[in-house]
């Protein structure tokens, strides 16, 4: 019995040894897990406080990229915005441009037309130059003609007169005779005052003739925008017997009375 008891004994010892044996191994192997858990935590500390640091520093240039972004964004929005205007602007452009043309087309006609029109009023004004010259030297020359004739006539008249009244005063015609002679004497006169009127009356008229000619070009120089002080010509004015001739309303010269 007693062998029975050691021997149980010392199997209840020798399991108990393992078992403490068992515990003192898993004691270390848990004392070393933990001892390497506590290490791996130091190191996640040390990793989680340097992801902390760097997210820490981070932050600024995350805060400055979002701004860039929205600054970028809104010069998206811009450059889109610029771009339809670009391109309106273009279509604006090429319309101007044709209409630019179109202008230069037209004022290059109309310069030329105004070209055409300067050479035409200068050609016109030469020939109403010329023309003036020719109508002044021929109205000039029969005015000389006329009024030498008108002269010549009212001399003849007066020395007839004056002779007539030498001859009556000389004369010892009787009443009756004397009647007769002054009545053929009187005939005389009138057809020579006739002839005198006459030749007051062409006056006029070609002094008329020349000044309605004159107002004629004047009203086409004011026409074409030549000043009519440019002409050099005035109206012609001719006075026989203290009677202005020539000067009456255009189209219109009265037989002298």
């Amino acid at each position: 019995l007693m062998k029975t008891h050691e021997k149980a004994f010392t199997d209840i010892k020798n399991y108990y040894n393992d078992i403490t044996l068992n515990n003192l191994s898993l004691i270390n192997t848990l004392k070393e897990q933990v001892e390497e858990s506590k290490k791996k935590y130091e190191h996640m500390e040390k990793d989680r406080a340097e992801v902390m640091a760097e997210n820490k520093r981070l932050l600024e240039p995350l805060r400055e990229a979002k701004e860039q972004v929205d600054l970028l964004k809104k010069q998206l929005a811009n450059y889109e915005k610029d771009k339809e205007t670009l391109r309106m602007t273009k279509a604006r452009l090429k319309v101007t441009e044709e209409e630019q043309r179109a202008l230069k087309w037209e004022h290059e006609v109309l310069e030329q037309r105004f070209e055409k029109t300067q050479d035409e009023r200068d050609d016109l004004y030469r020939k109403f130059v010329k023309a003036i010259h020719e109508v002044q030297q021929k109205s000039n020359f029969k005015n000389l003609l006329l009024e030498k004739k008108l002269g010549a006539l009212a001399d003849t008249l007066e020395k007839k007169e004056a002779q007539l009244n030498e001859v009556l005063s000389a004369s010892n015609l009787d009443p009756t005779a004397l009647t007769v002679v002054t009545r053929k004497l009187e005939d005389v006169l009138d057809s020579k005052n006739s002839a005198i009127k006459d030749l007051q009356y062409e006056l006029a008229r070609v002094c008329k003739a020349h000044n309605d000619l004159l107002r004629t070009y004047e009203a086409k120089l004011t026409q074409f925008g030549i000043p009519t002080e440019e002409l050099g010509f005035k109206p012609l004015e001719s006075t026989v017997g203290g009677q202005a001739l020539g000067q009456g309303p255009a189209g219109l010269v009265s037989a002298p009375s």
